[in-house]
């Protein structure tokens, strides 16, 4: 672009010379007695204007409309290369992702017709000592088991005939082979799962098969989207404020405006498990793990990231393909300061040893009525607080059976959703945020629940809520961005910390009180001194931010974003963890008060534990409807979360 502006400028000049030269010209050979010339007659006879002698001012605005005309240019183009930069990079995603199910597959293969080989040995020897005629039976109905037909074996898969590989994707296939894709030797002496399906044609033809099924799920999950949005339209309302909750989707408040998931699919496991939980075992064998992914079509799996077993790891394999030595996808991944990633390694015990939960159990279901946008479990883990539209319901979760609310605390007004409640460690005190400006203070150690005082800042609402160690001071984050700090003592405010540009979403405090964690919809994380009152750190991310927890135990905060990952920050280093196991925006996130593991909620209806700070997958629990928030109870026995469907989940921990 700097040449074209040399150029131009060079050719402006020229033009003046040739001007200034032919209007010196003409002054010295004009005259008030002597007669036009020849060519001056000649250019009025033609026509031809002689206003086009353009003074310097003139030529220089000519010339600097042409420059940002042309920096206009540049700055479009800019824009769309960057745009490209970014396709293409979701579309290598995917075309690894495509590259690692077939192998997986195709390691299935290979097991299943091993099996089959040796069922027809077993059956071989055993097939003597029948008699004659029995013999004869079994010897024919082998023979037919084995003469499959096409027919038979598309409707048996529920393909009619291969569908073609789309173009785009089959573009992005053939420049990958072009530039390379580091290719290692596989385990067993297996062939490439590209030539094992039949050269090069085999993945293209595996991967359109697994393109259609991906297709047909993403339909039906569109559907069961529009469903749940039509059955709580009537929850849903247009807000006069930018928040998280305020926008379309399949629950009112919300659904943070993101699509049904994408190409990835469901995760594996709900069609084998039901609606229920799911637990997938991390020690899972590569084969296993292809059947698991199979039978939930083809979804992507919800495995480590890599074998926790190192003998398991096959020499040789580049480290960005390793995982795909046993099937299993990679999903989490380590990111440097220098930005590069890597799938990680987990260490042999990332699941074993003390505080470590091996699965979580569906204990109780509470029927809110209401989506249930905050809930809460108290230190007795006797209650639970579930906020809904204009309402907190307390739950008795002490005694097995189906449950009603003991109690029913009416806040802010009817038709505005509690966004966050918190209790004092004592449970005696429970503090209520939402779509209002004030905060409630509720004294529940009178027999009968009651408002004991109101907090009104000048925001119009409150997303989110956090209590200092000590009980004194309560944070409050307001759709303004502003950061409010409140004397529960004294009822007044303190201070406010500014700093967000849209709203502060989220919010949590070290253990010993003298740091805050702030996420907001300006796409940033920040740290507050609590002491000195002043920012102290700054995160930028190219997605809002909405949940965040800090590791009770320090060093690790985790960040639950718009754009479905999971980030665990180190607090003092540049290096993080990168988790890709939600499919949709991460809605709420919750660390264990052991700090060795922690929860994360999305509209994916997914309920997803961590191993701190690497992400290696506890477990899973798969709901009805969008998870919107979560609580760990303190002797951290208990998860609750509250959903889209009108309802909080009360599981048990298992170790």
């Amino acid at each position: 672009m700097h040449w074209t502006i040399v150029k131009l400028v060079n050719r402006r000049s020229q033009s003046l010379s040739v001007v200034l030269t032919e209007s010196q010209a003409d002054r010295q050979t004009d005259s008030p007695d002597r007669p036009p010339t020849a060519a001056a007659a000649a250019a009025a006879a033609s026509g031809t204007p002689q206003s086009l002698k353009l003074t310097y001012p003139e030529t220089l605005d000519r010339i600097k409309e042409e420059f940002q005309f042309l920096q206009t240019q540049y700055h479009s183009l800019k824009l769309e290369c960057e745009k490209l930069a970014t396709e293409k990079t979701e579309i290598q995603r995917h075309y690894v992702m495509y590259y690692e199910m077939s192998y997986g597959l195709n390691i299935e293969m290979h097991k299943q017709t091993e099996i089959a080989k040796r069922l027809n040995v077993i059956c071989a020897q055993l097939i003597p000592f029948l008699s004659q005629e029995h013999q004869q039976q079994v010897v024919q109905a082998m023979e037919r088991a084995k003469q499959v037909t096409m027919g038979e074996l598309n409707a048996s898969i529920g393909v009619r005939g291969l569908p073609p590989l789309p173009h785009s994707l089959q573009a992005q296939h053939l420049s990958q082979h072009a530039q390379g894709l580091p290719v290692g030797p596989h385990p067993s002496g297996l062939p490439h799962p590209g030539l094992a399906l039949g050269g090069g044609s085999g993945l293209l033809a595996l991967s359109g098969a697994l393109g259609a099924q991906l297709a047909a799920k993403d339909e039906r999950a569109h559907l069961e989207a529009a469903a749940a949005a039509a059955a709580a339209a009537e929850h849903h309302r247009a807000l006069g404020l930018r928040n998280p909750l305020a926008v379309q989707g399949a629950y009112p408040p919300g659904a943070f405006g993101l699509p049904p998931p994408g190409v990835n699919g469901d995760l594996p496991g709900a069609a084998g498990y039901g609606a229920g939980l799911h637990l997938v075992s991390p020690q899972m064998n590569g084969a296993a793990a292809a059947a698991a992914a199979a039978a939930a079509g083809y979804g992507r799996s919800p495995v480590v990231s890599s074998s926790p077993h190192p003998h398991m790891r096959v020499p040789g394999l580049p480290a960005s393909l390793q995982s795909a030595a046993s099937g299993k996808p990679a999903y989490s991944f380590h990111v440097s300061a220098d930005g590069q990633m890597q799938p990680v390694p987990f260490p042999p015990d990332a699941l074993l040893g003390p505080g470590i939960p091996r699965h979580a159990r569906q204990i109780h279901t509470l029927n809110h009525g209401e989506v249930v946008c905050a809930v809460t479990i108290s230190t007795s883990t006797r209650h639970v607080y579930t906020g809904g539209k204009g309402c907190v319901k307390v739950w008795d979760i002490s005694q097995p059976g189906s449950k009603s609310p003991m109690a029913q605390l009416d806040c802010l007004n009817r038709d505005n959703y509690i966004r966050s409640c918190k209790l004092l460690s004592d449970g005696r005190t429970l503090i209520v945020g939402g779509e209002a400006s004030t905060l409630s203070i509720w004294d529940l150690a009178t027999p009968t629940p009651r408002i004991k005082a109101e907090l009104t800042s000048s925001a119009p609402a409150c997303y989110a809520l956090a209590i200092s160690p000590d009980n004194k001071v309560c944070f409050s984050c307001c759709s303004d961005g502003n950061i409010v700090v409140w004397d529960l003592h004294n009822q007044t405010l303190v201070r406010q910390f500014q700093g967000h540009t849209d709203g502060a979403s989220c919010i949590d405090i070290s253990n010993d009180g003298t740091k805050l964690w702030t996420g907001g919809l300006d796409n940033t994380v920040r740290c507050w001194d609590l002491r000195e009152g002043r920012q102290l750190q700054q995160h930028d991310f190219t997605s809002q931010i909405f949940s965040l927890g800090y590791c009770p135990t320090g060093e690790w905060l985790a960040v639950g974003m718009e754009s479905s990952n999971v980030e665990v920050l180190h607090v003092s280093k540049p290096d993080k963890y990168q988790l890709h196991l939600h499919e949709s925006c991460v809605l709420s996130l919750k660390f264990a008060y052991c700090g060795k593991w922690f929860v994360s909620t999305g509209k994916d209806n997914l309920l997803n534990a961590w191993r701190t700070p690497y992400g290696s997958s506890i477990f899973q629990s798969k709901e009805s409807s969008s998870v919107l928030s979560c609580d760990i109870s303190p002797d951290d026995q208990f998860i609750v979360t509250g959903s889209g469907d009108k309802k909080a989940t009360v599981y048990e921990v298992i170790y």
